[in-house]
């Protein structure tokens, strides 16, 4: 794989965690948008992207092979 695709893939990756939690956030909270604890649901968000990418790193290493 090479290092530019590495690195988009798991942006990507990153991206649609963000974007499923904070779904799964708004949803779970049963309220409005403008009754939304924005902090905690950015904050939610931002970790499950942060763990995302670090299980991505953990898995295949920075360059982008897997470790036999």
């Amino acid at each position: 794989m090479k290092i530019p695709t590495y690195f988009r893939d798991l942006a990507d990756r990153a991206v649609r965690t963000v974007c499923q939690s904070a779904a799964a956030m708004l949803v779970a909270d049963g309220t409005g948008l403008l009754d939304t604890d924005w902090l905690t649901l950015v904050s939610v968000s931002g970790m499950a992207g942060l763990a995302s990418i670090l299980t991505t790193v953990a898995q295949r290493g920075i360059t982008g092979r897997r470790e036999a």
